[in-house]
């Protein structure tokens, strides 16, 4: 099988680190884009973000998405022009075409973070969190450090683009790892998709790679009986 793994805009590739050699040493190809320069720039930011994601699929591609990843699929999946057999969205944003990052947060989240913005960039995701809040979920010394080397400043314009409106044509999936996506996990459920549900936490692909590497294999078997759409 053929997957595509895919980080959150907001982190770096490090998410897949753990996971990505479980999946190998079962016999799947693996390939696990790095995003982070592609936020480096001035925007727009959605389609470059596609686009790098996009170059990493081959023919009867699985798309993992994990975290703000999702919101990139229905680009992704353009771009592919039909390379996709599916996507698995791992504790995902659904896709919200035609609206920004910050539509989809509870207003007081937004304007915490705009009040954190200073001359257009935002501080790296693990500073949006409690002091420890980071280390209590990756407790692997080594891997936390591995896990926040890649971050850095983010750019506020990219949070205020809104997303392309564009529709999920496309069998999905969804796994749920922690309760800040139960409405994500909901929403999947309502429009048929699959949905596996997991009582770990949202960087269990770091912590429990066994585990969630069995949960995507399950969601992928899942996929053969048709797509479910999402449309703006």
């Amino acid at each position: 099988m053929n997957l595509a793994l895919l980080h959150s805009p907001l982190v770096g590739p490090a998410t897949w680190n753990r996971l990505a050699p479980v999946l190998r040493a079962r016999g799947h190809a693996v390939a696990v884009p790095d995003l982070t320069p592609l936020m480096a720039g001035e925007g727009p930011y959605y389609a470059a973000l596609a686009e790098g994601a996009a170059s990493a699929v081959r023919d009867d591609t699985i798309v993992v998405a994990h975290s703000g990843a999702g919101a990139l699929v229905p680009a992704i999946a353009a771009l592919a022009e039909g390379r996709l057999r599916g996507a698995v969205f791992v504790d995902a944003l659904l896709p919200h075409p035609g609206e920004s990052w910050f539509a989809g947060v509870p207003p007081e989240l937004g304007a915490r973070l705009r009040g954190l913005a200073k001359a257009g960039k935002l501080p790296p995701w693990h500073a949006w969190w409690p002091k420890g809040a980071m280390e209590a979920l990756l407790p692997d010394r080594a891997m936390g450090a591995a896990f926040l080397a890649e971050q850095g400043e983010l750019p506020l314009a990219y949070f205020e683009e809104p997303a392309p409106a564009l529709p999920l044509d496309l069998a999905f999936a969804y796994l749920q790892l922690s309760e800040a996506y139960a409405t994500d996990a909901a929403g999947a459920a309502e429009l048929g998709a699959p949905v596996l549900r997991l009582n770990l936490h949202h960087l269990a692909p770091m912590t429990h790679p066994d585990a969630v590497a069995d949960g995507i294999e399950r969601l992928v078997l899942t996929l053969g009986g048709g797509g479910r759409t999402l449309r703006p």
